[in-house]
């Protein structure tokens, strides 16, 4: 049989989770490698579907797909129509210049006086402005600045202009690999739960409710992190940070927000 799995990385892609190769054909990647690793685990013969992020799901509701494997949020929202296996943590992370001795050490503080970029309309920013506000009522600050790309946040760093950039935990590990060898190398100072402090988020893959798919890949998991090819696996991503000792069963997810 075949496992179809899902991947919502088009159009462009997002390193080092999901991506087009070097042969602009093969997707790559955390998150069809670890599906695929999953596939043949099952005995099941691994099938990726690449679509955008909104078609990704219509092929799970739709029953193209079999299980998406595609940086998924468990959230309860997303329970009404999914089941859920956990495979990593949902983290934010801090990049700065590697000669930059700040380091978050999980307080909030400590980003007084600093100047930070985030992307605009993210959970990050949320997170962010929430911090600035709370600073403000101490009488102190946090400068918040946007870009418009990665590659201008990059250029702010290596420059001085900002202090530090604030986004999700796996693309800042992948462009610290990739400024290893340049002139200004940064490094992780830190990282913090997306969602938040109350709640260490996950990320899982996603089959249909009661499709019956989130514990033979749950186990498929386990199995996976017991052997040793888990940590493997996210090791060849810079992804260690983000391993779980278990996957889950339609963990505790992001909580509804308050309508």
């Amino acid at each position: 049989g075949e496992l179809v799995i899902g991947v919502g990385a088009l159009p462009a892609g997002f390193p080092p989770l999901a991506y087009t190769g070097t042969d602009q054909k093969t997707l790559t990647g955390a998150e069809p490698d670890l599906g695929r690793l999953v596939a043949a685990t099952l005995g099941l013969k691994p099938v990726v579907k690449n679509s955008t992020w909104e078609n990704l799901f219509v092929g799970v509701d739709s029953g193209k797909v079999d299980a998406a494997f595609s940086n998924v949020t468990v959230t309860e929202e997303r329970k009404k129509k999914y089941e859920f296996a956990s495979y990593r943590k949902d983290n934010l992370a801090f990049e700065v210049l590697k000669e930059n001795p700040w380091n978050f050490g999980g307080d909030f503080h400590n980003l007084a006086g600093k100047t930070v970029a985030v992307s605009k309309g993210t959970n990050q920013e949320k997170i962010l402005l929430e911090w600035q506000g709370k600073l403000r009522a101490e009488g102190k600050d946090v400068e918040v600045k946007y870009f418009p790309d990665p590659n201008s946040v990059y250029l702010a760093l290596s420059g001085g202009k900002i202090d530090l950039s604030f986004g999700p935990n796996p693309s800042i590990a992948y462009h610290i690999t990739q400024t290893a060898g340049g002139n200004a190398p940064t490094r992780n100072a830190g990282s913090y739960s997306g969602a938040g402090e109350s709640l260490q988020g996950l990320i899982a893959a996603t089959a249909k409710k009661d499709s019956g798919l989130a514990k033979p890949v749950a186990e498929a998991v386990n199995h996976l992190i017991r052997n040793g090819q888990y940590a493997q696996l996210l090791a060849a991503w810079n992804l260690s940070n983000e391993a779980v000792t278990t996957s889950e069963v339609n963990p505790p997810g992001l909580p509804q927000a308050a309508s």
